[in-house]
């Protein structure tokens, strides 16, 4: 369709070009906007969402703003225990109630999710990208399609008599189909917002995001329904052409990475009902200073943890959910030398190594690959690449150093492979404490076939494994219902083989007494002392240790 058969709704405020759109900027705030549920297509539902940014800015000490609109009429949703500090967000005069997340009216989701469907097809037809460099080729060509689809139901609008859209209708149109394509739909402000961390979904009308700081906020509905955003979440998982994933009844399960960092895990089909969790990781580029800096761990720590990366020994980060294993698994790898050359084995690209160019040159990236179909005679599915295979393929790659990342089951034969065979590696579990770290490693070789048994095992976490930083997290609730969280290292241990009984002996380098949030000096190991070559402050260790220190 030509740009002139538009000209006839210039005359009722529409816009005579939508080639000419402002397509994926954010429109101006104004108190005063109305819904305008005029300016939509009729027939269709409106969902409770709008791009229109902040009012205020937040509270200069990270508490966002309260929201005085419309507490009476909104529920608090519960939080993951069933109750908690939730703090409500609220809908319908188009503000953003609480340190920027976005509520309000003013889009057609199911128009959205119609043009989604349209757009993705015909990328489809023209043919998708080879490679994460064509990706900004493929939004170019997304946003013509786009403005092409847009342009033919502002024409059919007109045809049929309707009002023309207005300029805020038709960016908010555009920006959400953009982000239904290429990012995260509803979900997209969610994600960008600087000051969300978490967001979970217990169903589409039942979400709460955890800001920096641990207070929990709860926000608009992502979907119009549960099988929306299953939809929704199948489509996301599928539309990589490097690595799709299924999201299926057969399927029920999805891990997933996200652009920028972020990862997914989501579970339908055996639940009550779809539930989904975003893990914002905030620190990319962050060395041991930076964790002193924030008061994580003290400076005698960080120089004995820098030391153990430098001389090659490995490491194991453990710690509860959320603790800040993979933060502390990036500050560890700041330590390795520049000109090393790296390998990285990951279920879900998540340490991003190979994306920090500038501090680390030489990294070669893996990804394990779930698979699809039916379970082959090997036990793998179709198409499966697990970081085993992944690992074995690495050993001709000149890698100086193999780090696997986060361990919950059979990773843990790839992540002893690459600790026996090569110099330092690093990798991350969930442990209630270090030594439990050590119990739950011997675990997950275990599960790596029958040939684990007990006493291989034993004998091969403690020969493989050399230390265990273990990173706490805790919560402290506020009276007016807000949350404090700190993290912080409370204790470093030392593994190596040992009693016949236990199978392991660990030492106490590091341990924080009750209460504390610093771990101080305990127990130094003899075979230790030589770190003071690699910028281990050993003095200070000493000067601590003996209460003599400042």
């Amino acid at each position: 369709m030509s740009v002139e058969e538009l000209d006839v709704g210039t005359e009722q405020g529409g816009s005579a070009d939508p080639a000419g759109l402002p397509l994926f900027t954010t429109p101006k705030t104004s108190e005063d906007t109305p819904s305008r549920a005029e300016g939509l297509p009729r027939g269709r539902r409106r969902g409770g969402f709008t791009l229109t940014p902040p009012a205020e800015p937040p509270d200069t000490n990270g508490t966002p703003p309260e929201t005085t609109t419309g507490v009476a009429h909104q529920p608090e949703l519960p939080g993951p225990g069933g109750g908690g500090n939730v703090v409500p967000l609220h809908a319908g005069d188009g503000r953003v109630s609480a340190g920027g997340v976005w509520s309000g009216s003013g889009v057609d989701w199911e128009l959205v999710a119609s043009l989604r469907q349209q757009t993705a097809d015909r990328l489809s037809q023209e043919g998708q990208p080879t490679g994460e460099e064509d990706r900004g080729a493929q939004q170019e060509r997304g946003r013509v399609i786009i403005t092409d689809l847009l342009h033919q139901e502002a024409t059919e609008r007109l045809r049929a008599g309707e009002t023309a859209w207005e300029p805020e209708v038709q960016e908010a149109l555009a920006r959400a189909v953009f982000d239904a394509v290429f990012g995260l739909g509803r979900l997209q402000p969610l994600v960008d917002d600087p000051q969300v961390e978490n967001i979970m979904i217990f169903g589409h009308d039942q979400v709460t995001v955890e800001l920096t700081g641990g207070k929990q906020v709860a926000a608009a509905p992502v979907a119009d329904s549960d099988e929306e955003l299953v939809d929704f979440l199948m489509f996301v998982a599928s539309r990589s052409e490097v690595n799709a994933r299924s999201f299926s009844p057969s399927h029920p399960e999805l891990h997933l990475r996200l652009d920028g960092g972020a990862r997914l895990a989501a579970q339908a089909w055996v639940t009550p009902r779809p539930q989904v969790v975003i893990r914002r990781h905030r620190l990319t580029q962050v060395s041991l200073d930076d964790l002193v800096a924030l008061g994580t761990l003290s400076g005698v720590a960080a120089s004995f943890l820098a030391a153990v990366v430098r001389s090659g020994r490995s490491v194991v980060v453990s710690g509860a959910q959320g603790a800040g294993k993979t933060t502390m698994v990036r500050a560890l790898c700041h330590e390795i030398p520049k000109y090393e050359v790296i390998g990285t084995f990951e279920t879900e690209y998540e340490l991003h190594l190979h994306e920090m160019r500038d501090r680390h040159p030489y990294v070669f990236a893996w990804e394990a690959r779930p698979g699809s179909g039916e379970v082959g005679p090997d036990g793998q599915r179709a198409g499966a690449f697990s970081l085993d295979q992944a690992l074995h393929g690495s050993f001709r790659m000149n890698l100086n150093r193999q780090i696997v990342g986060e361990v919950r089951g059979p990773e843990a034969a790839a992540m002893l492979k690459a600790m026996q065979s090569g110099s330092g590696s690093i990798s991350t579990t969930h442990a209630a404490h270090a030594v439990g770290a050590v119990e739950k490693l011997v675990t997950c070789v275990m599960e790596s076939g029958q040939h684990a048994t007990h006493e291989f095992a034993l004998r091969a976490v403690a020969s493989g494994v050399d230390v265990v930083v273990h990173v706490t997290k805790q919560t402290h609730p506020g009276p007016d219902g807000s949350a404090q969280v700190s993290r912080f290292v409370s204790q470093i241990i030392a593994v190596a083989l040992g009693e016949e009984q236990t199978g392991y002996a660990v030492t106490h380098v590091f341990t924080a007494d009750p209460g504390a949030t610093v771990a101080s000096p305990d127990v130094l190991p003899d075979e230790y002392r030589d770190l003071a070559r690699f910028g281990f402050d050993l003095a200070g260790f000493t000067q601590a240790q003996e209460g003599t220190g400042p």
